[in-house]
């Protein structure tokens, strides 16, 4: 069997990855994770997931590479990692009651074919009204700094919903392990 390569530098989809209890590594991959103009949410996340893998499969030719992405709209617009305690208020404060819509995508370059296919699984989260004080306690706890839309929906960010809908719920946290099941799946490293 080819080995495996999680093409992310993320604590979290590594996290989600190990409950598939399949023996993997991490790489980091080296992209330009800038949006192009047009590119619709899903269009952005699914080219980043493609091209994580294929940069780590670039210098890995014989490993299954694994790659991924989400980001987060509110109001039509895309939330980022927020990187700031600042940014992350701002942010919270602008989905506060609102509903906010994550995309993840995942890739997997099959190295027998040499082909890259990839899935995207849609969340639909709806905050709570929070007042913004509350919001400065939720980012001083949970520090969700490198989290897009700034919250930890494995940690307290669960507090901040009023719901939740997804056809898989590791989607939220960022790596949709039911579609990344399948995608293995497809290439003949079946999980049960």
């Amino acid at each position: 069997m080819a080995s495996i390569i999680l093409a992310s530098s993320s604590p979290y989809r590594a996290e989600l990855l190990r409950r598939l209890q399949i023996d993997f590594t991490t790489i980091a991959p080296n992209i330009d994770e800038t949006r192009r103009p047009g590119e619709t949410p899903e269009t952005y996340v699914r080219r980043l997931a493609r091209e994580k893998a294929a940069a780590v499969a670039a210098d890995h030719p014989r490993a299954v590479v694994i790659g991924s992405d989400q980001c987060s709209e509110c109001r039509g617009e895309i939330l980022g990692k927020p990187g700031t305690v600042e940014r992350a208020i701002d942010q919270l404060l602008a989905a506060s009651g609102q509903p906010v819509t994550l995309t993840t995508a995942v890739a997997v370059n099959d190295p027998a074919s040499g082909h890259i296919e990839v899935d995207a699984v849609t969340t639909d989260v709806r905050f709570r009204r929070l007042a913004r004080a509350a919001i400065e306690r939720y980012v001083h706890t949970d520090q969700p700094l490198d989290c897009a839309g700034a919250f930890r929906a494995e940690g307290l960010g669960i507090s901040l919903f009023e719901s939740i809908r997804t056809d898989d719920p590791n989607a939220l946290i960022g790596l949709p392990l039911i579609a990344l099941n399948q995608l293995l799946g497809r290439i003949g490293i079946i999980r049960p």
